[in-house]
């Protein structure tokens, strides 16, 4: 930490590893640790940390894997502590092993070389970037040999063959320190060159260049399929048969030896990469047999094969609520969402997931989701959030619900099956995993007509007039439905027959045996499954059109590269975690030599996506809220996660910052800027935000209420109880923000305003997780205490009884 540049960095920046190191080392130190940090940082005004924020600190040994030296080091950083004041700090100290932490390391790798397939006669490029204390030497491998006259940082085959496909790894030297870069696999295929130009012209993305081929072939013969992609990073494969995913069947080239009439069927390939995916054309496989009994092969060949079903298409509408303004918030529905869309598209559903929805956002939402529908569509709607059943009508609560909600507020979700049953779709599957008590508020009773109809699927999370549970934990879990759920989403059974099964697993479960059971409605008089092959209808022009209507919604930026005038190149990159969540992350590829220091972020992002500058521009994904995304995306970049696009009005404009510092100028850090716009990505494009001027859904989801229930702002009829015992105290944490790092220490109100966040305690290592009620009528509030709910919780004798049957199937999963 010698130069000026390094000092300069807010220490809330360092890279993670050393920041983990240095946590290490003060946490386990008593005289020279985090406690006499906190009193050193305590003479600068600037950076003091209160008594009370070190008493914070001191609880994090409570949690499960918590360190009061990170907690104390990330207050700092929000103070402004760079990484100069921390090391003069570290030396008041004496703390030589801390000190050591913060030197940096004598040889690291910037640049990780990428894996990509691309076309025979194309140029390949592998490029390994490290700085050290002295010059830097690269020698290439391929396996294990040495790759001839490869000692520069990027390896270039000018034209790559097909003998050059195979595993590369770099070793770079600096003096007597050497590092090895991570493995980078090559991909060649053998195509033809019409497909060069396109594909220069899509450099990076996923391209499909070989298709599967129709094969009949005879009992016993071997089957091969072959299909490939060209892009960075490579792409996977996953075929699936009649489609249903092929066990182990994850790679390029289909081989299957000795071939059963069993193995007929339309075969087709899943290709992904990131967050690109498309699929291959599907192809018949027709296995003859002639000697079953003499006849006509083909005529067995049919006789044999039962009736199957189809789809004219697959569309999922995707929404979880979590993040509640005026009521109790949740933790599941981002997991069990997220879950849920990597399933169903294997499944080959159009999906479309989203999070935290107001009313005229749900609405426009849905509204999107019916265009999607027409004659013969599997259409389904998954959804997690706070919800309520009245007359058997269920009602879907948005985030910007008032307290308490009525029918007007929310969305029904009969209105929409009305709406689906309209378009003549082949099955309507509604699974929704929320709270079904009545509304006491809610003496609306809404009189909707539906048309009779053979095949609509209800599944609920729980019985009628009872609650969903989630299960917290200090990581991220699903809740109880999707638990289960998940591991029966892709069997190829007709959808009741799944959900049957599903109870059936939950019924098991002894943390919330008696107390939440899957209910299943159903009219559906045909073996029809979510695993169904999709055989587009005769209105093929419509079926295109709604799919670029689907395309229009998630459509990602492309990833760019910014050369500034200093000589620096910096790549921006971009995901999608879900249809309304975009990840952005930057890299510094270029770093002029005059420049001792180098650093870009982004920054100035439009006020309608309620950015936090605290989590924006991170050195790992988690630190910013990606939890779920964060093994598919590149290593070695600052990440800032953008949610709530559907509020974006405007293109999206942001900037990008680069600071630097000039060897011969080392106390002056120079700052240059450019101004990106990447249009409206994702979901934006739709215009959710938008006055809800269709009116489908509007006039068939409200509902009115009586006169005298006009809505206000008083007890809601549904809040979220956290169900653990603290000493016969009742803590919690706010999880409105969903960091498992971020410290809070709100209190429940003791059972007045009992309904407070719904988080992990302090004492999370101690309870590992629990279960957590979704929703409880509200008593009259007693007198004289205006404004303060009181809500009845369960007894300590029940609380007590769910807790510790919880912890115990916990400790026997364990086991």
């Amino acid at each position: 930490m010698s130069d000026s540049s390094d000092r300069s960095t807010n220490i809330n920046f360092m890279k993670e590893p050393v920041l983990r190191k240095l946590c290490e080392v003060l946490d386990k130190t008593d005289s020279k640790g985090w406690r006499k940090l906190g009193e050193i940082v305590g003479s600068d005004r600037r950076l003091r940390v209160s008594s009370d924020e070190m008493e914070m600190c001191s609880l994090k040994v409570l949690e499960l894997a918590g360190s009061p030296s990170r907690m104390l080091l990330r207050l700092m950083g929000e103070r402004g502590c760079t990484a100069g004041h921390l090391l003069d700090c570290l030396q008041t100290l004496g703390n030589s092993e801390a000190l050591q932490c913060l030197k940096p390391p004598g040889l690291q790798i910037l640049i990780q070389p990428q894996s990509v397939a691309l076309i025979s006669g194309h140029n390949l490029r592998l490029s390994c970037y490290a700085v050290g204390k002295s010059p830097v030497q690269y020698q290439w491998f391929k396996t294990k040999e040495e790759v001839p006259n490869s000692f520069s940082p990027d390896l270039v085959m000018s034209p790559v063959h097909l003998k050059d496909a195979g595993f590369y790894i770099c070793r770079v030297n600096c003096g007597e320190a050497f590092e090895f870069s991570q493995w980078a696999q090559v991909d060649v295929l053998n195509v033809g060159a019409s497909y060069g130009q396109s594909y220069h012209s899509l450099e990076g993305r996923l391209k499909l260049v070989v298709q599967p081929q129709a094969q009949r072939l005879l009992v016993g013969e071997t089957l091969q399929l072959e299909c490939g992609a060209v892009g960075r990073p490579i792409p996977r494969y996953q075929w699936h048969r009649n489609g249903v995913p092929i066990p182990n069947a994850s790679k390029r080239k289909l081989t299957i030896p000795c071939v059963m009439q069993d193995h007929h069927g339309k075969y087709r390939c899943e290709i992904s990469s990131n967050s690109e995916r498309m699929w291959t054309n599907q192809v018949d496989v027709v296995i003859d047999d002639f000697y079953a009994l003499g006849a006509n092969p083909n005529e067995f060949l049919l006789n044999s094969i039962p009736e199957q079903l189809y789809a004219t298409d697959k569309v999922a509408l995707l929404i979880g609520n979590l993040s509640y303004k005026n009521h109790p918030q949740l933790k599941a529905p981002m997991v069990d969402v997220y879950d849920l869309t990597n399933l169903l598209r294997q499944l080959n559903f159009k999906v479309v997931s989203l999070l935290d929805l107001t009313e005229s956002e749900m609405r426009n939402a849905v509204d999107e989701f019916l265009l999607l529908l027409h004659k013969g569509v599997y259409g389904l709607l998954y959804y997690a959030g706070h919800g309520y059943e009245n007359y058997g009508n269920s009602f879907m609560v948005p985030v910007d619900a008032p307290n308490p909600y009525r029918s007007a507020n929310c969305l029904c979700v009969q209105s929409i099956l009305k709406l689906m049953q309209e378009k003549e779709t082949g099955l309507n599957v509604f699974l929704l995993d929320m709270c079904r008590k009545r509304n006491i508020h809610d003496d609306s009773t809404p009189n909707i007509v539906l048309r009779v109809t053979a095949n609509i699927v209800f599944g609920y999370a729980t019985c009628q007039d009872a609650e969903a549970f989630e299960l917290s934990s200090s990581g991220f879990t699903n809740g109880v439905f999707v638990k289960f759920l998940k591991k029966r989403l892709l069997d190829d059974e007709k959808i009741t027959v799944v959900l049957d099964r599903v109870a059936e697993d939950m019924g098991q479960f002894d943390a919330t045996k008696g107390k939440q059971a899957l209910e299943i409605r159903s009219s559906l008089s045909e073996r029809r499954a979510l695993t169904d092959p999709i055989l587009p209808g005769d209105s093929a022009d419509l079926a295109q059109a709604h799919n670029r209507q689907w395309a229009k919604a998630h459509e990602l930026p492309e990833s760019m590269s910014l050369d500034f005038d200093c000589g620096a190149q910096i790549k921006l990159g971009f995901a999608a975690e879900f249809s309304n969540v975009l990840v952005i992350y930057t890299h510094i590829v270029k770093k002029p030599e005059d420049l001792s220091f180098c650093q870009a972020h982004v920054t100035d992002f439009s006020q309608d996506l309620d950015v936090d500058p605290k989590e924006m521009n991170r050195e790992t994904p988690e630190e910013t809220g990606i939890y779920l995304l964060s093994s598919s995306l590149p290593q070695h970049c600052l990440y800032t996660r953008l949610s709530s696009l559907q509020k974006l009005r405007e293109e999206l404009v942001f900037t990008v910052c680069l600071q630097g510092t000039f060897t011969s100028m080392e106390d002056d850090p120079v700052h240059w800027t450019k101004s990106v716009s990447i249009g409206k990505p994702l979901i934006a494009r739709l215009d959710l935000h938008r006055a809800m001027r269709r009116n489908s859904c509007l006039q068939t989801c409200l509902m009115p209420h009586s006169p005298s229930h006009s809505p206000c702002h008083s007890p809601g009829p549904e809040h979220h109880l956290h169900l653990h015992l603290h000493h016969g105290q009742h803590q919690a944490q706010d999880y409105s923000r969903l960091s498992p790092q971020q410290p809070y220490l709100d209190v429940y109100e003791h059972l007045q305003g009992a309904a407070g966040g719904c988080g992990d305690s302090y004492y999370e290592n101690l309870s590992r997780s629990h279960c957590e009620p979704a929703a409880y009528e509200l008593a009259a509030g007693p007198p004289g205490s205006p404004g303060q709910p009181s809500i009845p919780i369960e007894t300590t004798d029940d609380i007590n009884e769910l807790q510790t049957v919880f912890i115990n199937s916990l400790q026997l999963q364990q086991q």
